[in-house]
């Protein structure tokens, strides 16, 4: 009898081990750590966290994992969630897009949470961390098209994949790994309405929530708890409800062969991922031009057709919020026309009333091309061209962003990345320390890792 699905995965996690990795796979995960701690430091004082983290003191609890830059000591699922929101909640993580977008490095902080809590080697974290980016990105492959395409959100791939990154530091057996991504995989499908018109905090809230009950899930197999083992291919499972149109081998095919994590991308900017190339060739036109907001005519945005639908709707041409502003492509055009940059300072209340940007925005127009759409994802084209009022033209034309696996961030760019969002809470030099300790990650526990992480 065939293996299910979830025991071929569970296998192969339990099996691999720290030594079985590349040294670039272990150096890139270094890279993600470095590069979601930055992200989770810069939305420290976020409203969205601020919340989270002050229900889960009031709530109290074991000490059994601490929340990034803070030093809190709370439950490890508790944790989870804070941190996972942290590294999400600015829209500067990570991203991967393929039939289905994701963020990998959501899913780190079930990693840091439940090997602090038992004490794990930061090798280990490491291992999880390889295994988080490996799933999550096999799974947006997977559908053919994408679950997103099918109007759910990429949390709904999550919840298959925390438990295998919980479970695995958890020391779970096949059967209890197993009942892990059965468990959380019955109750965790996400609609696609968080990132679709007028957006609230939950967008970038619910795959941290389906991190968060994948640590919980794993917990529960520990204990004995029982989950749906054909949770992919049986009745009513994920394939019959989604489906039809799966590709399995790139879900299964060649595990261990290479590594996934050398294939995601990193975000140059603080916004929606397909934005990104657009965002490199306006900012190209209007520095090597010297163009101002008030010599704008019009902009035209030449684009794939579900980056028009996503980030052109007209919820994007007012947004009231920074969770709608940075997934709005008027904004963020309109934001580079008037400042020549996207920082995370350009979604903040101050710069939401700014009139500069609000006399520019109607301005920008978005066009769908089925040339670009044939083209992605493989590429992620952008054609800008913005015409002044004295009748001049300016053409721009790209095909990947930075941040690309082709064009990779330096680190360099990530040093000048994680001091921007960390320069409020610490020093360069405590910055710098932080940074050596995240490189040689290897060398420490994990409680001793996450409290070098306290600021």
């Amino acid at each position: 009898m065939e293996k299910s699905i979830s025991r071929q995965i569970a296998e192969f996690s339990i099996g691999l081990q720290y030594e079985d990795l590349p040294e670039n796979v272990v150096y890139e995960v270094k890279r993600y750590l470095y590069d979601s701690i930055g992200c989770a430091y810069g939305a420290s004082h976020t409203r969205d966290v601020s919340i989270i983290r002050d229900i889960y003191r009031d709530m109290a609890g074991k000490e059994e994992a601490t929340v990034i830059g803070f030093g809190d000591k709370m439950p490890a699922v508790n944790a989870t969630l804070v941190n996972a929101l942290m590294v999400r909640a600015l829209d500067f993580n990570d991203i991967y897009w393929k039939e289905d977008p994701s963020h990998p490095s959501d899913i780190i902080p079930a990693a840091l949470a439940v090997g602090e809590m038992v004490n794990a080697s930061m090798k280990s974290v490491i291992t999880a961390i390889v295994l988080a980016y490996e799933f999550e990105q096999r799974l947006c492959e997977f559908a053919v098209p994408g679950v997103r395409e099918r109007k759910w959100h990429h949390a709904t791939l999550t919840q298959f994949v925390s438990p295998i990154v919980a479970g695995k530091l958890l020391g779970l057996d096949a059967d209890q790994m197993v009942n892990a991504i059965g468990i959380n995989g019955s109750h965790n499908h996400t609609i696609g309405c968080p990132t679709a018109g007028k957006l609230t905090m939950m967008k970038n809230t619910v795959d941290p929530m389906a991190v968060q009950t994948g640590v919980f899930a794993a917990l529960m197999a520990k204990q004995g708890y029982s989950g749906t083992e054909a949770v992919f291919e049986g009745k009513e499972g994920f394939m019959d409800v989604y489906g039809p149109d799966w590709d399995l081998d790139k879900l299964l095919g060649g595990l261990g062969e290479s590594f996934k994590i050398l294939e995601c991308s990193m975000k140059a900017f603080p916004t929606e991922a397909l934005t990104h190339t657009h965002l490199s060739c306006v900012l190209k036109l209007v520095t090597e031009n010297n163009i101002s907001y008030d010599q704008i005519d019009e902009v035209r945005v030449t684009s794939i057709a579900r980056a028009c639908d996503i980030l052109f709707d007209p919820h994007k041409y007012r947004p009231e919020s920074r969770e709608t502003a940075d997934h709005s492509l008027p904004y963020c055009i309109a934001a580079c026309l008037v400042d020549h940059k996207i920082t995370t300072q350009s979604f903040s209340d101050e710069k939401l009333k700014d009139e500069r940007i609000w006399a520019v925005i109607d301005k920008i127009k978005g066009e769908a091309s089925v040339e670009f759409e044939e083209m992605f994802p493989a590429k992620q084209p952008s054609r800008v061209v913005i015409r002044t009022t004295d009748g001049r033209e300016f053409s721009e034309y790209l095909e990947y962003p930075k941040g690309d696996p082709r064009e990779p961030m330096t680190l360099e760019d990530l040093d000048n990345k994680f001091n921007a969002l960390s320069t409020k809470l610490m020093s360069a030099e405590a910055q710098q320390q932080k940074k050596e300790i995240i490189f040689t990650a290897e060398q420490y526990s994990a409680r001793d890792f996450m409290k070098s992480l306290i600021v």
